[in-house]
């Protein structure tokens, strides 16, 4: 089994900053892209940064110059630093992976429980 765990999530006044985490566990063979999406009660999920497994990072217009996504592939952990947190960051924070299992072929997709980022106004 493969799962993803995130942690690092909090309550933090705006202008404040905060660094999740996420590491995969379980019977790994490889891991592929990885990457941050959020979601706000009533809204749709979205993309908030991703990885590449050679380092290439794509981050959306929002949290330009704010966030910084990056990865430690030794300990197949991926980490968002958070800076200059706005009240519309607000959100739960859920972790994605695309990993292959050991012993299958292919490539399949994660995801972890979430963690509940609140900014203070």
């Amino acid at each position: 089994q493969v799962q993803l765990v995130e942690s690092g999530g909090g309550l933090v006044q705006a202008g404040g900053s905060l660094r999740l985490s996420c590491a995969a566990s379980g019977s790994i063979f490889s891991i592929n892209a990885m990457g941050w999406y959020r979601q706000a009660p009533g809204k749709q999920r979205e993309l908030v940064a991703a990885i590449t497994s050679g380092g290439s990072t794509n981050y959306a217009d929002s949290v330009k110059d704010r966030f910084t996504i990056s990865r430690d592939n030794a300990k197949n952990t991926v980490y968002l630093q958070m800076n200059s947190l706005k009240p519309e960051d607000t959100a739960v924070y859920y972790c994605n992976a695309d990993i292959r299992p050991l012993y299958v072929g292919r490539r399949e997709n994660y995801w972890g429980q979430g963690t509940q980022v609140t900014v203070s106004s």
